[in-house]
Formats: C-alpha cells, sequence, structure tokens
C-alpha cells in the first residue's frame, strides 16, 4: 500500500526540484506557485519521515535518502507517463495509411514496442515499416516515400519537411576489453591501434570524418566497416578501436562482455537524432508519435546506458521539444 500523503504531484515536484535545486525553477516545470511547491515538498517529507533535501542549501542538494528516493521516482514516474502515452497519444484510427521510417539503431528492442504501440491504433490503416541507416531514411523521406521517419539529423533544413529533435546522442571511443590499459590509456590506444571507421557513405561515417578532420586527427586508413554489428564485432577481437556512441554501444549488447567503452581522448562532439514529418501532416501525428518514441528511447536506451556508463549523465539525454 502507498504511504498516505505520497502522491503523484508530489512525486513530480521532488523530480523536479532534484534536477534544477530551485523552488522558482521547480515552479516553472510543474506550474505551481512556489508557496504550493514548497509545500509538496513538506507534505512528500513527511509522509515518507526524512528529508528528502537539504533546504539549507542553494541550489538545493539531495540528501542520501533524497538520492535513493529519486531513483524510484523516477522509474515510478517514467512508467505512469508512458502508460498515459499508451492510453491517450495514439489516437490514429483515422489513418488509412502509414509509412514509417526508422533508423537501424533500434532494431532490438525499441522499434518492436514502437510498432506494437502503433499498430493496435492503427486498425483500419495500412502500415509499412523501413528499417535502415539514417542516409537511406532521409532519402526515402526526402522522396516523399515515408510519412514519418526517425533517424540522425543531417543539421540542415529541408523544404516541407519539419524535425522534431528527440535525443542527443554523443560520440565515445569503444574498444577490446582491457586494451586501453594494456596500452597505456585510451590516448596512447589511438596512436598504436588502427581506427575501425564506418563506411564514410553513412550520415554517422561522414560526421565522424567531418570531426576528426575539424580537429585535424589523422588516424589509419586501413579499415572501413559498413555494418555497424561487424564494426563492433571487430573491436571486441581487438582489431582495433572504434568510434559509436551510446545507442549503436547499446544495440550491441551481446558483446558487452568483450568490449568496453570511454570518453574520447579530444574534443567531444555528438549527433542529434531526431523525428521527422512531412509539413503537410497535422502537427499533432507527428508530435504524439515523437513524444512516445522519446518515451520508449529513455526507458529502453538511456536509462540501462547509464546505468553501465554513468560518466555519460547529462551528455545521453532526451531533447526538450
Amino acid at each position: 500500500m502507498v504511504i498516505k500523503g505520497v502522491t503523484l504531484r508530489g512525486l513530480e515536484v521532488f523530480e523536479a526540484l532534484a534536477g534544477t535545486g530551485s523552488v522558482a525553477r521547480a515552479a516553472q516545470i510543474t506550474g505551481l506557485s512556489q508557496p504550493a511547491v514548497s509545500q509538496q515538498m513538506r507534505n512528500l517529507e513527511t509522509a515518507l519521515g526524512t528529508d528528502l533535501v537539504d533546504h539549507g542549501r542553494r541550489p538545493m542538494q539531495l540528501t542520501p535518502a533524497g538520492r535513493t528516493f529519486l531513483s524510484r521516482t523516477q522509474t515510478v514516474l517514467a512508467q505512469l507517463r508512458l502508460a498515459q502515452s499508451e492510453l491517450t497519444v495514439m489516437d490514429l484510427t483515422h489513418l488509412s495509411t502509414l509509412n514509417l521510417g526508422i533508423i537501424d539503431d533500434f532494431d532490438n528492442d525499441l522499434t518492436p514496442r514502437l510498432v506494437t504501440m502503433l499498430a493496435e491504433s492503427l486498425t483500419r490503416c495500412r502500415f509499412k515499416l523501413t528499417t535502415a541507416p539514417s542516409h537511406e531514411i532521409s532519402s526515402e523521406m526526402e522522396a516523399r516515400h515515408l510519412h514519418i521517419a526517425i533517424a540522425a539529423s543531417s543539421g540542415g533544413v529541408t523544404p516541407g519537411i519539419i524535425e522534431y529533435p528527440l535525443v542527443r546522442d554523443p560520440f565515445i571511443l569503444v574498444c577490446q576489453r582491457g586494451a586501453a590499459d594494456a596500452a597505456g590509456g585510451v590516448a596512447a590506444l589511438t596512436e598504436v591501434e588502427p581506427l575501425l571507421r564506418y563506411d564514410r557513405a553513412q550520415r554517422i561515417g561522414a560526421q565522424i570524418e567531418a570531426h576528426l578532420a575539424r580537429q585535424k586527427l589523422d588516424f589509419s586508413e586501413r579499415f572501413e566497416i559498413g555494418a555497424h554489428l561487424s564494426l563492433m564485432t571487430l573491436a571486441a577481437r581487438g582489431v582495433g578501436w572504434a568510434l559509436t556512441t551510446p545507442l549503436g554501444y547499446m544495440r550491441a549488447s551481446r558483446m558487452h562482455d568483450q568490449i568496453e567503452a570511454h570518453p574520447l581522448p579530444f574534443k567531444p562532439f555528438s549527433r542529434t537524432i531526431s523525428l521527422f514529418a512531412g509539413s503537410d501532416w497535422a502537427d499533432t501525428v507527428p508530435r504524439d508519435v515523437a513524444r512516445t518514441t522519446g518515451m520508449l528511447v529513455n526507458e529502453m536506451v538511456i536509462d540501462p546506458a547509464l546505468r553501465q556508463l554513468p560518466w555519460l549523465e547529462g551528455e545521453l539525454r532526451l531533447l526538450d521539444r
């Protein structure tokens, strides 16, 4: 049984206050007045019988009990928001056709979950799903073969297409487990072992090459790999090291006992995963799909990735929409 006095509003206020350290910012996020935020926190702490935040510090800091309770609170709120989304956000019964393209980084778990949710709403709709690398998804979108697409952003603007940014996906270095220590560090590893490059025709490969060129970094040209999992397998076997992102790392979960991830030993950079939709669509459908996709990404990719790679906190995240 839930303790009397622990309310959903109180949990939402605590989450906002924990994230900002400010009653004023928590009030903006929750839409409450500042006195109401303070009262909600007092009610929650009274119900739990412990202080969750140090009210005497500015910005406010979580107590040890607060840090423990926050992780549970975020899990509960994420599940409630996702459940609400599943019930209310996917009112797509009016559609007769939906062609959807999704980046192949989500193949493992997220795409089947999203498609299942869509299919339950698209009871009278002809539905087609395409999964492919970002550059192929984007080409299909620009040719108007897709109604909605989820892919890495090119950073440009395409006439007739609206972009809804979803996820900031920072680049990381991946190598065979123990290889960095054996080489004397991550930077040393990049000097003695070859870079396993993505195919430059792919958007991720082109973005990596552009960043390396801007930083005037010159690495071996020996390997250029088209398939992501093949590239991760070569890294796991110690053939070389690779630049990828947390989404790519989590996609290679079966190799996690053989590979390890590190922050970049040079200037960091990231890519943006976005939802794209034709501008002739009613805004509610792409926004609804974007919101639901964001919730799924947070639950199925971001949270598990941060548990494994806590140094990505604040870097791998959903983008405000």
